[in-house]
């Protein structure tokens, strides 16, 4: 099984559209910032042109429209924010928004918050499936989380969920600079840079891989 993941295309998807014109996966999942501040029509257009290609499953970021879950729903994709889905075997549970920034973006909540509502999905979290919790913020203190001043950025609830349950893995995006993977405990963390300039993750899993909850992953620059 092949899955794309990427976040961040604000609001200019071509150069991974161009990629799945000439590379077919399975599912696609998106971690947020679909657009730069809207419009609503092209939320949700994205979206849908995203699902011509494969199944999405996706969520909203800081920089989406303030009723994108709403969007999310009428869009074809998978709305996985404050909710569930599957691929197969894989759980995934998503929570979409960041933690506060400098820059009173639409969709923003505390990390009290964060935390409280991706608690409701600790005992899939924690489960012995394979998981992967999907979130817009990178967790606190990690590879994913750090911009170019050096300081880290991420949330303290996304990496307190993380801590706690241990889900198999972790993709998130906002911030676009800190391209790479990390662990915290058993769970790996990938932040894949933004779509918006080319970047994008893969995740190939065999069924042996889903089984025994083995992360392999990709990071392009397309």
């Amino acid at each position: 099984m092949k899955i794309l993941m990427i976040t961040d295309i604000h609001s200019n998807p071509g150069k991974i559209y161009n990629y799945l014109d000439e590379n077919p996966v399975d599912q696609i999942i998106i971690t947020g910032d679909v657009t730069e501040f809207g419009p609503e029509d092209l939320f949700v257009d994205t979206l849908n042109k995203f699902s011509e290609y494969a199944n999405v499953h996706a969520l909203f970021g800081n920089c989406d429209p303030k009723n994108s879950s709403d969007l999310l729903d009428k869009s074809n994709a998978i709305n996985i924010h404050d909710n569930t889905s599957n691929i197969g075997e894989i759980q995934l549970v998503g929570f979409g928004g960041s933690n506060p920034t400098p820059f009173d973006t639409p969709n923003e909540f505390t990390d009290e918050f964060l935390y409280e509502n991706l608690n409701k999905y600790s005992d899939i979290l924690s489960s012995d499936s394979f998981t992967i919790l999907v979130t817009h913020a990178p967790p606190l203190d990690t590879n994913a989380d750090k911009i170019d001043s050096g300081a880290h950025v991420g949330s303290c609830g996304v990496r307190k969920i993380i801590e706690e349950t241990q889900p198999t893995l972790n993709v998130c995006g906002h911030v676009h600079e800190s391209i790479g993977q990390d662990k915290i405990g058993n769970t790996t963390v990938v932040n894949p840079g933004d779509a918006n300039s080319g970047h994008a993750c893969i995740i190939e899993l065999s069924e042996e891989d889903i089984k025994n909850k083995n992360v392999n992953i990709k990071l392009i620059s397309i």
